[in-house]
Protein backbone atom coordinates (compact mmCIF):
# COMPACT_ATOMS: atom_id res chain seq x y z
CA UNK A 1 0.00 0.00 0.00
CA UNK A 2 2.46 2.34 1.22
CA UNK A 3 4.91 1.77 -1.96
CA UNK A 4 1.62 2.88 -4.11
CA UNK A 5 1.22 6.36 -2.06
CA UNK A 6 5.03 6.94 -2.50
CA UNK A 7 5.39 6.34 -5.87
CA UNK A 8 2.00 8.93 -6.21
CA UNK A 9 4.38 11.63 -4.13
CA UNK A 10 7.21 11.15 -5.89
CA UNK A 11 4.96 12.48 -9.12
CA UNK A 12 4.23 15.16 -7.16
CA UNK A 13 6.27 16.25 -3.83
CA UNK A 14 4.24 17.82 -1.49
CA UNK A 15 4.97 19.80 2.08
CA UNK A 16 3.52 18.88 5.17
CA UNK A 17 3.50 20.30 8.69
CA UNK A 18 4.46 19.17 11.71
CA UNK A 19 3.09 21.19 14.46
CA UNK A 20 5.29 19.58 17.36
CA UNK A 21 8.37 20.65 15.40
CA UNK A 22 10.62 19.62 18.34
CA UNK A 23 8.92 16.12 19.10
CA UNK A 24 11.63 13.42 18.82
CA UNK A 25 9.27 11.15 17.06
CA UNK A 26 8.44 13.98 14.62
CA UNK A 27 12.10 14.99 14.20
CA UNK A 28 12.76 11.21 13.46
CA UNK A 29 9.65 10.28 11.09
CA UNK A 30 11.06 14.00 9.42
CA UNK A 31 14.99 12.70 9.01
CA UNK A 32 13.36 9.54 7.52
CA UNK A 33 11.23 11.43 5.24
CA UNK A 34 13.46 13.38 3.75
CA UNK A 35 16.04 10.88 2.98
CA UNK A 36 13.13 9.82 0.65
CA UNK A 37 12.61 13.39 -1.18
CA UNK A 38 9.28 13.03 -1.93
CA UNK A 39 7.78 14.75 1.27
CA UNK A 40 9.19 18.31 2.61
CA UNK A 41 8.47 18.28 6.68
CA UNK A 42 8.25 21.97 7.79
CA UNK A 43 8.48 22.02 11.37
CA UNK A 44 6.75 24.72 13.53
CA UNK A 45 8.74 25.47 16.30
CA UNK A 46 11.98 28.60 17.40
CA UNK A 47 14.42 26.84 14.46
CA UNK A 48 17.11 27.15 17.30
CA UNK A 49 15.74 24.84 19.57
CA UNK A 50 14.64 22.51 16.71
CA UNK A 51 18.11 22.30 15.69
CA UNK A 52 19.08 21.61 18.69
CA UNK A 53 16.40 18.82 19.42
CA UNK A 54 17.30 17.04 16.34
CA UNK A 55 21.01 17.47 17.10
CA UNK A 56 20.36 15.87 20.75
CA UNK A 57 18.45 13.11 19.33
CA UNK A 58 20.63 12.73 16.78
CA UNK A 59 18.37 12.63 13.93
CA UNK A 60 19.85 14.94 10.63
CA UNK A 61 16.90 17.28 9.45
CA UNK A 62 19.06 19.10 6.75
CA UNK A 63 16.44 20.15 4.21
CA UNK A 64 13.18 20.82 6.09
CA UNK A 65 11.56 24.08 6.70
CA UNK A 66 11.42 25.47 10.30
CA UNK A 67 9.09 28.13 10.57
CA UNK A 68 8.34 29.80 13.97
CA UNK A 69 5.07 32.04 14.17
CA UNK A 70 7.17 34.44 16.47
CA UNK A 71 9.13 35.14 13.62
CA UNK A 72 7.09 34.26 10.66
CA UNK A 73 7.57 37.08 7.86
CA UNK A 74 4.14 36.63 6.44
CA UNK A 75 2.56 37.14 9.69
CA UNK A 76 0.24 39.94 9.13
CA UNK A 77 -1.17 38.83 5.72
CA UNK A 78 -1.74 35.31 7.61
CA UNK A 79 -3.69 37.64 10.69
CA UNK A 80 -5.31 39.43 8.24
CA UNK A 81 -7.24 36.41 6.22
CA UNK A 82 -7.79 34.73 9.63
CA UNK A 83 -9.36 37.92 10.64
CA UNK A 84 -11.85 37.24 7.35
CA UNK A 85 -12.32 33.80 7.85
CA UNK A 86 -13.32 34.67 11.55
CA UNK A 87 -15.40 37.15 10.50
CA UNK A 88 -17.47 38.51 14.15
CA UNK A 89 -15.91 36.30 15.88
CA UNK A 90 -12.51 37.18 16.65
CA UNK A 91 -10.72 40.61 16.30
CA UNK A 92 -7.02 41.29 14.56
CA UNK A 93 -5.45 41.39 17.78
CA UNK A 94 -7.02 37.58 19.36
CA UNK A 95 -6.14 36.03 16.04
CA UNK A 96 -2.30 37.66 16.43
CA UNK A 97 -2.22 35.92 19.73
CA UNK A 98 -4.23 32.61 18.81
CA UNK A 99 -1.63 31.82 15.89
CA UNK A 100 1.17 31.87 18.02
CA UNK A 101 -0.37 28.45 18.79
CA UNK A 102 1.28 26.05 16.89
CA UNK A 103 -1.92 24.27 15.86
CA UNK A 104 -3.51 27.55 14.86
CA UNK A 105 -0.46 28.80 12.67
CA UNK A 106 0.34 25.06 10.95
CA UNK A 107 -3.77 24.74 9.95
CA UNK A 108 -3.00 28.46 8.55
CA UNK A 109 0.23 27.47 6.64
CA UNK A 110 -2.01 25.22 4.63
CA UNK A 111 -5.20 27.43 4.74
CA UNK A 112 -2.77 29.66 2.89
CA UNK A 113 -1.40 27.07 0.52
CA UNK A 114 2.48 27.20 1.82
CA UNK A 115 1.85 23.55 2.68
CA UNK A 116 -0.04 21.02 1.47
CA UNK A 117 -1.43 18.65 4.64
CA UNK A 118 -0.57 19.12 8.14
CA UNK A 119 -0.23 16.10 10.56
CA UNK A 120 -0.52 16.87 14.52
CA UNK A 121 -1.75 15.40 17.75
CA UNK A 122 1.96 14.08 19.22
CA UNK A 123 1.41 16.05 21.90
CA UNK A 124 -1.81 17.75 20.94
CA UNK A 125 -5.37 16.31 21.75
CA UNK A 126 -7.91 15.38 19.01
CA UNK A 127 -9.81 18.46 19.49
CA UNK A 128 -6.83 20.87 19.27
CA UNK A 129 -6.09 19.37 15.76
CA UNK A 130 -9.27 19.17 14.53
CA UNK A 131 -10.68 22.85 16.21
CA UNK A 132 -8.72 24.91 14.11
CA UNK A 133 -9.08 22.77 10.97
CA UNK A 134 -12.96 23.18 10.87
CA UNK A 135 -12.69 27.26 12.04
CA UNK A 136 -9.93 27.76 9.35
CA UNK A 137 -9.86 24.87 6.65
CA UNK A 138 -14.02 24.01 7.10
CA UNK A 139 -15.49 21.22 5.57
CA UNK A 140 -15.93 20.80 1.73
CA UNK A 141 -18.98 22.44 0.25
CA UNK A 142 -21.84 19.86 0.70
CA UNK A 143 -20.46 18.34 3.47
CA UNK A 144 -21.98 19.58 7.08
CA UNK A 145 -19.52 17.28 9.72
CA UNK A 146 -15.92 16.13 9.75
CA UNK A 147 -15.47 12.67 10.09
CA UNK A 148 -12.77 9.85 9.99
CA UNK A 149 -11.83 6.60 8.65
CA UNK A 150 -9.25 3.95 9.69
CA UNK A 151 -7.34 1.83 7.16
CA UNK A 152 -6.50 -1.64 8.38
CA UNK A 153 -3.71 -3.43 6.72
CA UNK A 154 -2.61 -7.28 7.32
CA UNK A 155 -0.06 -8.58 5.26
CA UNK A 156 -0.40 -11.70 3.88
CA UNK A 157 2.10 -14.41 2.95
CA UNK A 158 1.62 -14.03 -0.75
CA UNK A 159 2.94 -9.89 -0.78
CA UNK A 160 -0.23 -9.05 -0.92
CA UNK A 161 -1.80 -6.81 2.20
CA UNK A 162 -5.53 -7.02 2.99
CA UNK A 163 -7.00 -3.68 3.32
CA UNK A 164 -10.50 -2.86 5.02
CA UNK A 165 -11.82 0.62 5.93
CA UNK A 166 -13.62 1.48 9.11
CA UNK A 167 -15.21 4.74 10.10
CA UNK A 168 -16.41 6.54 12.02
CA UNK A 169 -14.14 5.29 14.91
CA UNK A 170 -12.87 8.48 16.47
CA UNK A 171 -15.21 11.57 15.97
CA UNK A 172 -19.07 11.30 15.58
CA UNK A 173 -19.94 9.98 18.71
CA UNK A 174 -23.75 9.01 17.51
CA UNK A 175 -24.34 9.92 14.10
CA UNK A 176 -27.77 10.44 12.52
CA UNK A 177 -28.75 8.82 9.80
CA UNK A 178 -27.48 12.27 7.36
CA UNK A 179 -24.55 11.76 9.26
CA UNK A 180 -24.03 8.32 8.34
CA UNK A 181 -24.57 9.25 4.71
CA UNK A 182 -21.62 11.57 4.75
CA UNK A 183 -19.49 9.13 6.52
CA UNK A 184 -20.08 6.29 4.04
CA UNK A 185 -19.57 8.49 1.43
CA UNK A 186 -16.35 9.52 2.39
CA UNK A 187 -14.88 6.33 3.47
CA UNK A 188 -15.30 5.02 0.20
CA UNK A 189 -13.92 7.81 -1.32
CA UNK A 190 -10.67 6.99 0.88
CA UNK A 191 -10.63 3.63 0.60
CA UNK A 192 -10.72 4.00 -2.97
CA UNK A 193 -7.07 6.17 -2.54
CA UNK A 194 -5.58 3.04 -0.45
CA UNK A 195 -6.37 0.66 -3.34
CA UNK A 196 -9.56 -0.67 -2.13
CA UNK A 197 -12.65 -1.79 -4.50
CA UNK A 198 -15.24 -0.54 -1.76
CA UNK A 199 -17.74 -3.08 -1.04
CA UNK A 200 -19.42 -0.77 1.78
CA UNK A 201 -21.46 -2.58 5.04
CA UNK A 202 -23.82 -0.99 7.40
CA UNK A 203 -23.34 -2.66 10.02
CA UNK A 204 -26.17 -3.67 12.84
CA UNK A 205 -26.81 -6.54 15.02
CA UNK A 206 -29.83 -7.06 11.74
CA UNK A 207 -29.62 -8.50 8.95
CA UNK A 208 -31.90 -6.88 6.73
CA UNK A 209 -35.16 -6.91 8.96
CA UNK A 210 -34.03 -9.77 11.20
CA UNK A 211 -33.58 -7.53 14.29
CA UNK A 212 -35.74 -4.63 15.63
CA UNK A 213 -34.62 -1.04 17.23
CA UNK A 214 -34.04 3.02 16.79
CA UNK A 215 -30.62 2.08 15.70
CA UNK A 216 -31.16 -1.09 13.26
CA UNK A 217 -33.75 2.01 11.40
CA UNK A 218 -31.13 4.36 11.46
CA UNK A 219 -28.72 2.20 9.65
CA UNK A 220 -31.57 1.10 6.88
CA UNK A 221 -32.43 4.37 6.60
CA UNK A 222 -29.02 5.63 5.74
CA UNK A 223 -28.26 2.86 3.64
CA UNK A 224 -31.70 3.96 1.48
CA UNK A 225 -30.74 7.18 1.66
CA UNK A 226 -26.89 6.39 0.59
CA UNK A 227 -28.31 4.42 -2.22
CA UNK A 228 -30.28 7.56 -3.59
CA UNK A 229 -27.20 9.85 -3.06
CA UNK A 230 -24.49 7.40 -5.01
CA UNK A 231 -26.46 5.40 -6.47
CA UNK A 232 -22.93 3.78 -8.09
CA UNK A 233 -21.70 2.76 -4.64
CA UNK A 234 -21.72 -1.08 -4.09
CA UNK A 235 -23.64 -1.21 -0.81
CA UNK A 236 -25.94 -3.65 1.64
CA UNK A 237 -27.42 -2.55 4.90
CA UNK A 238 -28.23 -3.43 7.64
CA UNK A 239 -26.40 -6.20 7.98
CA UNK A 240 -24.91 -8.32 10.48
CA UNK A 241 -21.07 -8.52 10.93
CA UNK A 242 -20.90 -12.42 9.81
CA UNK A 243 -23.07 -11.98 6.90
CA UNK A 244 -21.08 -8.49 5.78
CA UNK A 245 -17.70 -10.72 5.52
CA UNK A 246 -18.74 -14.49 5.28
CA UNK A 247 -19.97 -16.25 1.61
CA UNK A 248 -21.37 -18.59 3.95
CA UNK A 249 -23.92 -17.00 6.13
CA UNK A 250 -24.78 -14.27 3.12
CA UNK A 251 -26.32 -16.90 1.21
CA UNK A 252 -28.55 -17.89 4.05
CA UNK A 253 -29.50 -14.62 5.35
CA UNK A 254 -29.12 -11.92 2.40
CA UNK A 255 -29.35 -14.27 -0.69
CA UNK A 256 -28.33 -12.46 -4.17
CA UNK A 257 -26.63 -9.47 -2.59
CA UNK A 258 -23.60 -8.72 -4.25
CA UNK A 259 -21.57 -7.23 -0.98
CA UNK A 260 -22.82 -9.31 1.14
CA UNK A 261 -20.33 -12.02 1.98
CA UNK A 262 -17.61 -9.93 0.05
CA UNK A 263 -17.51 -6.34 2.62
CA UNK A 264 -14.42 -4.51 2.86
CA UNK A 265 -15.42 -1.11 3.91
CA UNK A 266 -17.38 -1.04 7.00
CA UNK A 267 -19.77 1.78 8.38
CA UNK A 268 -20.52 1.33 11.97
CA UNK A 269 -23.98 2.72 13.91
CA UNK A 270 -21.77 5.01 16.33
CA UNK A 271 -18.60 5.03 18.17
CA UNK A 272 -19.17 2.77 20.60
CA UNK A 273 -19.37 0.05 17.45
CA UNK A 274 -16.62 1.67 15.54
CA UNK A 275 -14.10 2.24 18.16
CA UNK A 276 -14.09 -1.50 19.77
CA UNK A 277 -14.64 -3.04 16.25
CA UNK A 278 -11.25 -1.52 14.60
CA UNK A 279 -9.51 -2.27 17.92
CA UNK A 280 -10.61 -6.06 17.94
CA UNK A 281 -9.21 -6.51 14.24
CA UNK A 282 -6.11 -4.40 15.77
CA UNK A 283 -5.34 -6.57 18.55
CA UNK A 284 -7.21 -9.94 17.73
CA UNK A 285 -7.17 -10.00 13.56
CA UNK A 286 -3.43 -8.92 13.66
CA UNK A 287 -4.50 -5.63 11.15
CA UNK A 288 -2.15 -2.51 11.77
CA UNK A 289 -4.76 0.66 11.71
CA UNK A 290 -3.99 3.68 10.12
CA UNK A 291 -5.76 6.91 11.56
CA UNK A 292 -7.90 8.37 12.30
CA UNK A 293 -7.96 9.84 8.82
CA UNK A 294 -10.14 12.76 9.00
CA UNK A 295 -12.85 13.26 6.05
CA UNK A 296 -14.95 15.99 4.72
CA UNK A 297 -12.46 19.07 5.38
CA UNK A 298 -11.07 21.10 2.21
CA UNK A 299 -7.61 20.13 2.78
CA UNK A 300 -5.64 17.20 4.52
CA UNK A 301 -5.17 17.67 8.13
CA UNK A 302 -4.85 14.41 9.93
CA UNK A 303 -4.35 13.87 13.89
CA UNK A 304 -1.97 11.29 15.72
CA UNK A 305 -2.28 9.62 18.70
CA UNK A 306 -0.30 11.04 22.01
CA UNK A 307 1.33 7.92 22.41
CA UNK A 308 2.29 7.23 18.80
CA UNK A 309 5.94 6.02 17.76
CA UNK A 310 7.92 7.32 15.24
CA UNK A 311 6.95 4.90 12.90
CA UNK A 312 3.38 5.76 12.82
CA UNK A 313 3.84 9.35 11.94
CA UNK A 314 6.01 8.32 9.05
CA UNK A 315 3.66 6.46 7.92
CA UNK A 316 0.49 9.02 9.12
CA UNK A 317 2.62 11.68 6.86
CA UNK A 318 2.35 9.76 3.77
CA UNK A 319 -1.01 8.87 4.44
CA UNK A 320 -1.68 12.26 4.92
CA UNK A 321 0.43 13.87 2.28
CA UNK A 322 -1.31 11.19 -0.46
CA UNK A 323 -4.85 12.72 0.73
CA UNK A 324 -3.91 16.06 -1.09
Amino acid sequence: MFKKLIEILKEHPRRIVFTEGTDPRILEASARLLSGTFLTPVLVGNPAEVQAAAEEAGFNIRGAEILDPETYEGMDKMVETMVELRKGKMSAEQCRETLKQANYFGTMLVKMGVADALLGGATYSTADTVRPALQLIKTKPGNKIVSSCFIMVRPSATGDSEVLAMGDCAINIDPTEDDLVEIAIETEKCARIFGVDPKVAMLSYSTLGSGKGDTVDKMRNATEKIRAAAPDMQIEGELQFDAAVSPKVAETKCKGSKVAGHANTFIFPDINAGNIGYKIAQRLGNFDAYGPILLGLNAPINDLSRGCNAMEVYSMAIITAALA
